[in-house]
């Protein structure tokens, strides 16, 4: 009982959703960051690469991205503002006319990341992404499992999508100031990093942008009467900060960005 509430909890942090196949149809992205979306460039950085995307957007090939996640990636009867679609939009506007991107969502509902990665070598054949953001964590926070347990099945999810030919980007729990003192989760973010570090694979860092929001102002992540509209803010915020992070790390120069 206790899970589920705790579950209820934190899909409540503005980023409720229901499942999604593609984020095909997004809307025309603004290319000025709105104020609330701001962030310290030390969010945004990371000093390992994405060279499979770079490579497949210098050749001018289609880029696909895999989004794994749970229903925080998307919103309720409004795909086109979660924030796998606002990445492919952002990316389309800062990308040449010519690149194609698409963006595509595979829901793992209440799994842990052990059970996620046990999927990921039929779906990476059915797939064959460039690129695949992975998104974990909270579940493994919220069933209490094993720190070391957790560590060992990311490690093993990603050493799978590498060994498929994908480059990973892994995306850690988002924050909620209502759950933080009814979640241990240090112990998952921690080790999220141990992995990110010893497969040299960048970490998008979600939980500490959230909390920055949060304790600026920019969001009341902690107000139980935020509604959709919030969801869409904070999703847009999330889908332009991740767009920037993925364009950084492939290290694009001027040729293959418009702006």
């Amino acid at each position: 009982m206790k899970a589920k509430v705790l579950l209820s909890l934190v899909l409540l942090c503005g980023c409720l959703a229901a499942p999604a196949a593609r984020a095909g149809d997004a809307a025309p992205a603004d290319p000025a960051t709105p104020p609330a979306c701001e962030l310290p460039s030390y969010l945004l950085s990371s000093e390992s690469q994405l060279p499979k995307v770079g490579e497949v957007i210098k050749s001018g090939k289609p880029l696909e991205i895999l989004v794994i996640g749970s229903r925080s990636t998307t919103i309720p009867a409004s795909e086109d503002a979660s924030y796998p679609a606002r990445m492919q939009a952002i990316l389309k506007d800062k990308l040449p006319p010519s690149e194609a991107v698409h963006v595509s969502v595979e829901i793992q509902s209440k799994k842990t990341a052990e059970e996620a990665a046990a999927t990921f070598v039929k779906l990476m054949e059915a797939k064959r992404p460039t690129l695949v953001i992975w998104q974990t964590g909270t579940v493994d926070a919220i069933r209490a499992i094993d720190p070391d347990d957790f560590r060992g099945a990311v490690t093993e999810g990603v050493a799978a999508l590498q060994n498929a030919g994908a480059d990973v980007v892994l995306m850690n729990l988002q924050y909620s100031p209502r759950t933080e003192t009814m979640i241990s989760v240090p112990p998952y973010l921690d080790n999220m990093k141990v992995v990110a570090q010893e497969h040299d694979v960048p970490l998008f860092d979600r939980f500490a942008i959230m909390r920055q929001w949060n304790d600026q102002g920019q969001f009341d992540l902690f107000s139980p009467s935020r509604g959709p509209e919030l969801a869409k803010q904070v999703h847009d915020c999330l889908g332009r900060a991740l767009a920037q992070f993925v364009i950084d790390a492939a290290h694009l120069g001027p040729a293959q960005q418009q702006n």
